[in-house]
């Protein structure tokens, strides 16, 4: 018996008019938003921070999926979805309403239901706490991936952001980063996928090497507490 080839269900001009889509969308959350709501002052609640989020889980979830043999198309489209509705839902319903727009989005295409379906469900339970054992091939994909975006560069980038925000001093860098190590534990603690344990680990190592280079040359950082 032959190996069935499966044929990508999703063509590279449909993914480009969905990612134009997300970001269209994530544009006008903010655009009617006014000045209020969940800290949108902050730069991970803006509209183009969260669609480069998206963009990085995207890249992150089909590395994972190709290599732990999930059906990379649900996966792929699954994380373009992932966080649509981050901007104006709150943090508890985003989820279930981004599987929401998904939905509306998906079936105004050709696509099969059963796609549409697992779409679905993995935006809806990329927010899921408990065991990855308990979800989806694409489901744990697309988790581990939202997990591994926080951690590593992006996540230090954006605490040491946070620290002018919060009108804090550089004294302050190392408690940061420390936030950041600190995260990128858990979330290796929680990934299962030898994919996503070998890139949360190098994101690991550099969050550490950036915090031994603030002790060896920031005068008067004391980062013993830290690590």
């Amino acid at each position: 018996m032959g190996v069935e080839i499966k044929e990508s269900g999703v063509s590279e001009e449909e993914f480009e008019q969905m990612e134009q889509f997300v970001h269209d969308y994530l544009q006008a959350s903010i655009e009617g938003a006014g000045d209020g709501g969940r800290m949108r002052w902050y730069p991970w609640h803006s509209a183009d921070y969260r669609f480069n989020h998206i963009r990085n889980v995207v890249a992150l979830s089909e590395e994972i999926a190709a290599s732990e043999g999930a059906d990379l198309d649900v996966v792929r489209v699954a994380a373009l979805f992932h966080d649509i509705a981050k901007l104006e839902a709150p943090q508890e319903e985003h989820a279930a309403e981004g599987a929401r727009i998904a939905r509306e989005y998906l079936e105004r295409g050709d696509f099969p239901p059963s796609f549409i379906d697992q779409v679905c469900q993995s935006v809806t339970d990329h927010s899921y706490q408990g065991p990855l054992s308990d979800v989806s091939l694409e489901t744990r994909s697309l988790v581990e991936a939202d997990l591994l975006d926080k951690i590593g560069a992006n996540g230090t980038a954006l605490i040491l952001l946070r620290m002018g925000y919060e009108s804090r001093s550089h004294m302050d860098s190392a408690e940061m980063v420390n936030r950041v190590f600190e995260r990128g534990q858990e979330a290796a603690d929680r990934v299962v996928s030898d994919t996503a344990e070998s890139i949360a680990y190098k994101r690991l190592q550099r969050v550490k090497w950036f915090q031994e280079w603030l002790e060896a040359e920031v005068s008067g950082i004391d980062m013993t507490d830290s690590l």
